[in-house]
């Protein structure tokens, strides 16, 4: 795909015309070349041409090849409040296997990740202020600061919802360059997620800008935790407003490889899902587990 055809995605997602089950299909057969199941060629295009990484979560192994440029785009996430030791070392076998990006685990895990992939590529990645990003800047400061003296490389913060809401674009800037001067220091990565679902479209825009302003390395669309997950549209709008500069992170509600393979033509340079295993796999995964 060239750049006036990724444009043409991106503006029918963002007037509503690119719907989930792509129009182009209704018998079988693409007619336009932009759909992401049947011009993988395409998509395989704009993988190569800047998305470095998705993301999901715990999953089974399916039956059938591995889609191994997939599996390296791939954050592997456990955050569910009740995960266990056992599940997290589970996690980083399974990122040890498939060569996985990164494993995107809560904050008391950071330091067993970080001891069991001491030894390998896969990186360790951990939320802050996470779910609801209500807690004060110098919390995130603090929490980001033992995090990565524990070994995490990237850290997913949560913006302050209401503070945006609000209008007090200066303290969620602030807020922002807290952590991401932490990182820096350590040379960690900083993904700010925003919480779509809670956000009006002017709100998205406001939010991605005043990220960029800060100096975050990417925006993502949802902590996974709220009341819906990623959209083709967010994904659209948000790559649209921060251009080439940052990374795109789509999270949420991703449960398949096409759907995957949507969000990264959509702009995404990595996915929020379910089941790791699956979408590599091919398997379509039935329910979320994020």
């Amino acid at each position: 795909m060239d750049r006036n055809r990724i444009d043409r995605v991106i503006d029918q997602v963002l007037q509503g015309r690119l719907k989930e089950a792509h129009e182009c299909c209704t018998e079988g057969n693409c007619t336009d070349g932009l759909c992401v199941i049947h011009n993988k060629d395409g998509v395989k295009n704009i993988i190569s041409n800047g998305a470095s990484r998705v993301s999901a979560s715990l999953g089974i192994e399916a039956a059938g090849g591995i889609d191994v440029d997939l599996a390296r785009l791939i954050d592997h996430t456990l955050l569910k409040p009740e995960a266990t030791r056992q599940q997290i070392q589970q996690l980083c076998a399974e990122a040890k296997k498939f060569r996985f990006a990164s494993v995107c685990i809560n904050p008391c895990y950071v330091s067993l990740c970080a001891q069991l992939l001491k030894e390998t590529s896969v990186k360790v990645c951990t939320v802050i202020g996470f779910p609801l990003g209500a807690t004060s800047t110098e919390t995130k400061v603090f929490e980001a600061e033992q995090a990565l003296r524990d070994g995490a490389h990237e850290l997913d913060m949560v913006i302050n919802i209401g503070m945006l809401n609000s209008g007090e674009y200066e303290y969620v800037e602030n807020d922002i360059f807290g952590v991401v001067t932490t990182a820096r220091r350590y040379g960690a990565l900083t993904k700010v997620i925003l919480e779509t679902c809670l956000l009006t479209d002017e709100e998205k825009v406001k939010a991605c800008l005043v990220a960029k302003r800060a100096g975050a390395d990417f925006v993502k669309t949802s902590t996974g935790f709220g009341k819906g997950g990623a959209t083709a549209g967010d994904v659209a709008l948000m790559r649209r407003v921060v251009g080439t500069a940052m990374g795109v992170k789509a999270a949420g509600g991703v449960r398949s490889r096409e759907e995957a393979l949507q969000m990264v033509a959509s702009g995404a340079d990595r996915i929020g899902a379910s089941a790791s295993v699956k979408i590599v796999s091919g398997e379509r995964e039935s329910q979320s587990t994020y």
